[in-house]
This record gives structure tokens, C-alpha cells and sequence, in this order.
């Protein structure tokens, strides 16, 4: 696998810069060893519990970043969005923190525990269709008509490095990590984290997870093109959207696998989650689990597994496996 070169949209460099500009605002979260997974598949399983973040999920490392790089004269025109739900409530926290205002366009289908969190955060929330053309439309009307920053869910420099920090800290946390897990959707966080764990350490595996009804990242890595969005019905809502622009071209080169799982397994995943390693995860982090217990992420398996747990942020009064038989 080749280490990374400058013509990506960003480096190591603005990985590490990211690190220090979101420090203050937010947390370093924990790893802990997955004995449940030890147990169950035989490898060493280490949970990167970005699910313990602040706003519940990875998403405020790159808003938060985005957010603090907008010079003081742009600041006061705001934000503007467009997201299903986690990116669309770390980035109406990061801009109230500062002072701005944030306009957020949401898909009819997402979530109304996430669109009530945006609401309650302060943001001006749009809603428009489900596909990524309709998001991104509304996102762009919205802007011409506040002159707001855009500040898109995945494809950004600003997002991509600041979802990046997440391998730095694991780095350090697991510095003997063999392999990698982490979820996709529109690759800020996969390409983010490949960008400084690969320049870091060339020789560590890199695997992505998607649901096999959003296989766009893994079709795309296998065809070395990039594939569009596919229908957005995947119980994992943060995981629906394409691969970006900016962010294909590092997932194509960088990274070593795109692991795919049904949505019986994703739903198996998160309930083995819940009851036995008593850790609240929402469908889009119980992707990467899934990949793990299915046998689809290889590599070795006494060098710890990392596994980032991408977000909490689940409907506690719906969860999938309530209507299912014991």
C-alpha cells in the first residue's frame, strides 16, 4: 500500500494542525478491549469509543474544526449544511459555541431524535428530499441566500482533517494496533484516518465497513471509479451518502479493504453491543462490529483489531431487534 502524497486534499500536516485547533472543545475518547469479541471471533478487538464523544458522535472533530478555521470576518454570516443527523448536530454545537449562526438541511427521512437534538442546539433546520442532489441543492440555496460558509457533512479538507485526529489518538492509545475497522459512508472519517495512520505507520491494515444497501465505497474500490449514492434505506442512516470528490481518491489508494455486511448482521452486531458489552451504539457503529464477527476484515489477529464506534446517537424507544423474537 502506497504511503500518502500531496495530492490529496490534505496531509498529515493539517491532521496535526486540526489536533491542536479542536482540542479544547473536544474529548479524547477512551479505547477499551472488547472481551465479548475476543471471545466470539478470537482476535484481539479494541473499541475506539467515539460513540462517548461529545454530541455522540466523531462528527464534532471535523465541525469543530471547519468552525475554527472560518476567518472573523466570515463568522458572522454562519454555517450551512446539509446531513442526516450526526454532522447536522455537532456542527450547530461547534457554531454556537462561537458565537454563529448555523442553517442546516436535513432529508425527510432522518431521524427525529437527530432532528430534534439539531433543533434544541440552536440551528435553523431545512428539510428537503433524501437524495444526496436533493440535500445538496437545498444546501446551496440556502446558502446563496445568507452567504453562510459551507460546511459539507464529508467532502472538506477542514472535515476530513479534523475526523483525521481520530488516528492520532489511537496511534497513541494502541500503538501496536495491527488493523484499522472503520465505518463509511461518505469517507471524511475513512479518508481522514487513512491520511495520517498510513503516513504514520505504511505497514498498519486499513479496513472500511458499509452496509451491503449503501456498497457504493466498496464497489468504487473495486472498480477504481467512483460509484453513486444507492437507495437510502440502510438502517444505518450515517452511512447512506456516496463517496465524495475529495475523499475517493484517498479511499481508492489507501485504503486496503471495503468490508460489507447485510442488515441482519448490522442489527446482530448492535444488540451483541448493547447486551453484553453494555455500549450504547447507534446502526452506523455496529457496521465495523459486524465486519469483525462476519470474518470479512482479515489480517492478523493477535496485533489488536481497532474498531472505531462512530456514534451513540440511537432512538432508545425503537431499537431494531424490539420487534424480533428473543
Amino acid at each position: 500500500m502506497k504511503a500518502p502524497i500531496a495530492s490529496y486534499a490534505i496531509t498529515l500536516a493539517d491532521v496535526s494542525a486540526a489536533a491542536g485547533r479542536i482540542a479544547p472543545y473536544v474529548l479524547r475518547t477512551p479505547v477499551i478491549d472488547s472481551d465479548v469479541l475476543r471471545e466470539l471471533t478470537g482476535r484481539a478487538v479494541v473499541f475506539k469509543c467515539e460513540s462517548m464523544q461529545r454530541t455522540g458522535s466523531f462528527k464534532i472533530r471535523g465541525a469543530t474544526n471547519a468552525v475554527r478555521s472560518i476567518s472573523e470576518a466570515d463568522a458572522s454570516r454562519g454555517v450551512v449544511t446539509h446531513s442526516s443527523g450526526n454532522h447536522a448536530l455537532a456542527l450547530a454545537t461547534a457554531a454556537a459555541e462561537r458565537g454563529m449562526p448555523a442553517h442546516v438541511v436535513m432529508p425527510e427521512n432522518a431521524s427525529p431524535t437527530k432532528r430534534t437534538a439539531v433543533l434544541r442546539a440552536g440551528a435553523q433546520v431545512v428539510t428537503c428530499g433524501n437524495s444526496g442532489a436533493e440535500r445538496e441543492a437545498m444546501a446551496a440555496e440556502v446558502q446563496a441566500r445568507t452567504g453562510a460558509t459551507m460546511v459539507p457533512p464529508f467532502d472538506h479538507p477542514w472535515v476530513m482533517a479534523g475526523q483525521g485526529t481520530i488516528a492520532l489518538e489511537i496511534l497513541e492509545q494502541v500503538p501496536n494496533a495491527g488493523t484499522l475497522v472503520i465505518p463509511v459512508g461518505g469517507g471524511g472519517m475513512l479518508a481522514g484516518m487513512a491520511i495520517a495512520a498510513r503516513t504514520l505507520r505504511p505497514d498498519i491494515r486499513i479496513i472500511g465497513a458499509e452496509p451491503e444497501l449503501a456498497g457504493d465505497a466498496a464497489e468504487s474500490k473495486r472498480t477504481g471509479r467512483r460509484a453513486p449514492q444507492r437507495p437510502p434505506v440502510t438502517i444505518a442512516d450515517g452511512l447512506r451518502t456516496s463517496l465524495g470528490e475529495l475523499t475517493f481518491p484517498v479511499i481508492r489508494d489507501l485504503v486496503d479493504d471495503v468490508a460489507l455486511v447485510s442488515e441482519a448482521e448490522i442489527i446482530a452486531a448492535m444488540r451483541i453491543i448493547f447486551t453484553r458489552a453494555r455500549l450504547v451504539i447507534e446502526p452506523s457503529a455496529a457496521v465495523g462490529v459486524a465486519a469483525i464477527l462476519a470474518g470479512r476484515v482479515g489480517g492478523a489477529m493477535d496485533l489488536p483489531t481497532v474498531c472505531v464506534l462512530c456514534g451513540g446517537n440511537v432512538d432508545l424507544a425503537n431499537l431494531p431487534w424490539s420487534a424480533l423474537p428473543a
